[in-house]
C-alpha cells in the first residue's frame, strides 16, 4: 500500500555541458576577481604607503622651503638696513658738505662786508678829519671870543661879588639876630616851631609802615604811664597773652612798636611810642623826633601828673590838625590809694560791704574831680582850650572791648566809642576826597 499511495519526487534534470562550462567560467571569474581584488588591495596599500612617503617628503621639502624663505627674508632685511644706513650716512655727509659750503659762503660774505665797512670807515675818518680841522679852526676863533667875553663877565662878577658880600653880611646879621632871639625864647621857656620837610614826612610814614586803608593810633606820653598795657586792652589782650605788648614796672618801650588789631574786620593799627624821659631829647622835640605828625589819631596818656611833654604833644597836634584824646590811666590804683588815705583797710573784715561801696564811690568821685580839674588847669596855664580827659583802667577797658559788662567803669565805653567814631569819620572823609578826585578826572 505504501507503494501505491506514495509519490516520488521529480528528479532534477542533469546539467548540460553548457551549464557546467558556465559554472566553471563563473568560478574562474570569481577566483580571478578575488585575485584582482587582492592585487588591488596590495596596490592600494602600496599607493597609500607611497602617498604617505610622498607627503612626508613634501612636508620636509616645505619646511626646508620655509627655512630658506626665512633666511632669505633675514638676509633681505639686513641688506635693507645696510642700504638705509648707507643712505643716512650719505645724507649726513651731504648735509655736512652743504653746511660747510654755506658757512664758507657766509664767512666770505662776512669778510667782504667787513672789508667794505672798513673801507667806509676809512673814508668817514678822512672826512671827519677834514671836518675836525675846520671845526678846530672855528673853535679856536670861538675860544678867543669866549675869552674876551669871560674877561668881561669876570669884571662884572667882581662887581656882583662885592654886592653879594654886602647882602650876605646883612643875612648873617639877620641870622645872628634870629639865633639870639631863639636862644632868648628857649631861656624864657618858649619852644620853637619846627615843621618837618616832605622828605621827613615820607621817611616817617615808611618807618611806621603807613597804609591808606588803615587807621593809625599812636599812644604817647611820659615813661611808665601804662601805654603798653592800654594798647593790650584796646586789642582785647591781657599783658601775658601771646602777641601782647611788653609791659613792666619800668619803661619797657625804647623803640616804637607796631601792633595790628587781632580782628581783621577792624582796620586799626596801634603804636606804642617810647615814653618821654627815656630818650635824650627835649620835651619840645619829642613830637617831631617820634614822627607823630604822620598818625591819624594820638592818645596822650598820663598816670600821675600832666607834664610839659603832654602839652607839647597837644600843641603840635593842633598845628597838624591831628585828633587827640587825653587819657589818664590806672584809675583803679589811684582810687584804692585815695581809699587808703581815707582809712580803708583791705584786711579789716569787720567793715561792711555797704561801707566799702560808699568809701569807693567817695574816693572815685574825688579822683575824677581832681583829675578833670588838674587837666583843665594845665591846659589853661598853657593857653590851650579846655579838652575832655578820659579816665580809664585796663581791666574794665579789656572787658568793654570783649563786649562784657564790667562793673567799675568810668570813661572806658565813651573812649572806645569816640575812637571808633573818629576812625569812621576820618575814613568817610578820606573816601569822599578820593571820590571827588576820581570824579574830577
Amino acid at each position: 500500500m505504501g507503494g501505491r499511495f506514495s509519490r516520488s519526487r521529480p528528479e532534477a534534470p542533469s546539467p548540460s555541458l553548457a551549464d557546467i562550462k558556465a559554472r566553471q567560467d563563473a568560478e574562474a571569474a570569481a577566483a580571478q576577481a578575488r585575485k584582482d581584488a587582492e592585487a588591488a588591495r596590495a596596490q592600494i596599500a602600496e599607493l597609500i604607503q607611497a602617498n604617505h612617503a610622498s607627503q612626508q617628503k613634501a612636508m620636509e621639502t616645505q619646511q626646508a622651503a620655509l627655512q630658506a624663505a626665512a633666511a632669505s627674508q633675514e638676509q633681505a632685511h639686513k641688506e635693507m638696513m645696510a642700504m638705509v644706513q648707507a643712505e643716512r650716512a650719505a645724507n649726513e655727509a651731504r648735509i655736512l658738505a652743504e653746511a660747510a659750503a654755506h658757512a664758507a659762503g657766509e664767512e666770505a660774505k662776512q669778510r667782504a662786508a667787513e672789508a667794505e665797512e672798513e673801507r667806509k670807515r676809512t673814508v668817514a675818518i678822512q672826512e671827519q678829519a677834514k671836518k675836525d680841522a675846520q671845526a678846530a679852526q672855528e673853535q679856536a676863533k670861538k675860544l678867543q671870543e669866549a675869552a674876551n667875553e669871560e674877561k668881561r663877565k669876570a669884571t662884572a662878577a667882581q662887581e656882583a661879588a662885592k654886592a653879594s658880600k654886602k647882602v650876605a653880611e646883612e643875612e648873617v646879621k639877620v641870622a645872628n639876630a634870629a639865633k639870639e632871639e631863639a636862644e632868648r625864647k628857649l631861656k624864657e621857656g618858649i619852644q620853637p616851631v619846627v615843621t618837618p620837610t616832605p622828605e621827613q614826612v615820607s621817611a616817617a610814614k615808611r618807618k611806621v609802615q603807613y597804609r591808606e586803608d588803615l587807621f593809625h593810633f599812636a599812644v604817647a606820653g611820659v615813661a611808665g604811664g601804662g601805654k603798653s598795657s592800654l594798647i593790650n586792652a584796646f586789642r582785647g589782650l591781657r599783658n601775658k597773652d601771646i602777641g601782647s605788648a611788653a609791659t613792666g614796672v619800668t619803661e619797657t618801650t625804647l623803640a616804637m612798636a607796631r601792633y595790628a588789631s587781632p580782628n581783621a574786620e577792624y582796620p586799626y593799627v596801634w603804636y606804642d611810642i617810647p615814653g618821654a624821659g627815656t630818650l635824650k631829647i627835649p620835651d619840645w622835640q619829642y613830637f617831631n623826633a617820634q614822627g607823630l605828625y604822620v598818625f591819624d589819631c594820638i592818645i596822650v596818656l598820663f598816670d600821675n601828673r600832666f607834664t610839659m611833654t603832654d602839652i607839647a604833644i597837644l600843641t603840635n597836634c593842633r598845628r597838624f590838625k591831628i585828633p587827640t584824646y587825653i587819657v589818664r590811666s590806672k584809675a583803679d590804683q589811684h582810687i584804692r590809694n585815695i581809699m587808703k588815705d581815707m582809712g580803708y583797710d583791705s584786711d579789716d573784715d569787720e567793715e561792711s560791704e555797704d561801707q566799702k561801696k560808699k568809701l569807693y564811690q567817695t574816693a572815685r568821685q574825688q579822683f575824677i574831680q581832681q583829675t578833670r580839674q588838674s587837666v583843665k588847669d594845665n591846659l589853661e596855664n598853657a593857653n590851650m582850650p579846655d579838652q575832655r580827659v578820659y579816665i580809664v583802667s585796663n581791666e574794665p577797658m579789656l572787658g568793654v572791648v570783649k563786649e562784657k559788662r564790667p562793673k567799675k567803669v568810668i570813661d572806658e565805653i565813651e573812649l572806645l566809642n569816640d575812637l571808633i567814631g573818629e576812625a569812621q569819620t576820618r575814613r568817610a572823609r578820606r573816601d569822599a576826597e578820593v571820590a571827588t578826585i576820581m570824579k574830577d578826572k
